[in-house]
């Protein structure tokens, strides 16, 4: 497993180990990862960014006779499902979708295209790379809407994400709203971006309902567990409080669009309710493990064991999801 010091490294630690058939190796370019004094046996391996990062993983594949390799770090992913076939010669399992729908699902504008190419529900969304179309974007949206959310299409952890509303003034954000707000103005957002190279946004109307995250495994397409929770509390858009609730409009969303591009393993969806249609609109697809799947546990459901069980093809029991059950999530240390 690596991004053993990941923030949902420790907890899918626990996870896997519950089940005795389990021997875990854990894995992270950090030496003093977490999960290296939760785990008997922990490997400081390279970024994914350097050249020998396969090799290298193969090679401790082979020292430890592994069986499955399960990535937690979403930056890792790509080269794995790139790599997916020297993997599986060597009688190796890889948790990750093949290279075509992981491009897809991982880039928050390319899925809401697929959406809108299929006739599958989504929010009314607009992509720009370029100064000039962004302006007259945001102009259209704000008359419509009052409000416009606009992020770069492949981001995580909030990065970039903001809310532009011009009801919201600098004097209110000051006094009214935590540091880390999501607000700016028009004006602001424009001469910050003015004559600089900027990644792809997508730009969306503002979904002011409440949110949910679904964890799911998917087995080549093959939907096998859905579990939505609400999201009651986030931290730096970490999800830290909720409670799993059976929204059955949700899940059969997560149906059509698995049905729809085929990924594999346990994949994190994004959902918001959409006040002015009514309906649950994805924000995005988070092609992994999610950090808060550890969760599940507690509903009855162990996510990561069910996954390692799934990519070796194994008999799987569906339990049951103890729909209601609420969860808070708190720190914890390790000391060395």
């Amino acid at each position: 497993m690596t991004g053993a010091g990941a923030p949902g490294g420790p907890g899918i630690i626990k996870c896997l180990q519950k089940d005795s058939r389990i021997k875990l190796i854990c894995c992270d370019i950090d030496e003093y990862a977490s999960g290296r004094f939760l785990n008997d046996s922990f490997e400081h391996i390279l970024p994914a960014d350097h050249p020998e990062f396969i090799d290298s993983i193969l090679e401790l594949c082979h020292r430890y006779q592994i069986d499955v390799v399960f990535p937690l770090v979403t930056r890792e992913l790509f080269l794995f499902a790139k790599h997916k076939n020297r993997f599986e010669s060597a009688q190796i399992k890889v948790i990750v979708s093949n290279e075509e729908e992981l491009f897809i699902a991982n880039d928050k504008g390319k899925i809401h295209e697929h959406l809108k190419s299929n006739d599958l529900i989504h929010a009314d969304f607009k992509i720009t790379h370029e100064y000039n179309s962004l302006v007259r974007y945001v102009e259209d949206f704000l008359s419509c809407y009052q409000k416009v959310c606009i992020k770069p299409t492949i981001s995580n952890g909030s990065r970039g994400v903001r809310l532009i509303d011009d009801t919201v003034d600098q004097f209110d954000i000051l006094f009214n709203h935590k540091p880390n707000s999501l607000f700016t103005s028009k004006n602001d957002l424009l001469s910050t971006l003015k004559g600089k190279d900027f990644p792809e946004l997508i730009l969306s109307e503002v979904l002011e309902g409440e949110e949910f995250t679904v964890d799911t495994l998917i087995q080549n397409g093959k939907v096998l567990l859905v579990a939505p929770r609400i999201r009651s509390k986030m931290n730096a858009g970490i999800s830290v409080a909720g409670e799993f609730i059976e929204e059955k409009a949700i899940i059969e969303q997560v149906h059509h669009i698995s049905e729809s591009l085929s990924l594999n393993g346990p994949i994190g969806f994004q959902f918001k309710r959409n006040m002015n249609t009514d309906t649950f609109n994805l924000l995005e697809i988070n092609p992994r493990i999610q950090g808060t799947s550890v969760a599940l546990i507690g509903a009855g459901v162990n996510l990561p064991t069910m996954a390692v069980y799934s990519a070796l093809g194994l008999d799987i029991q569906i339990p049951s999801i103890k729909w209601g059950t609420r969860f808070i999530r708190f720190y914890s240390e390790v000391y060395y």
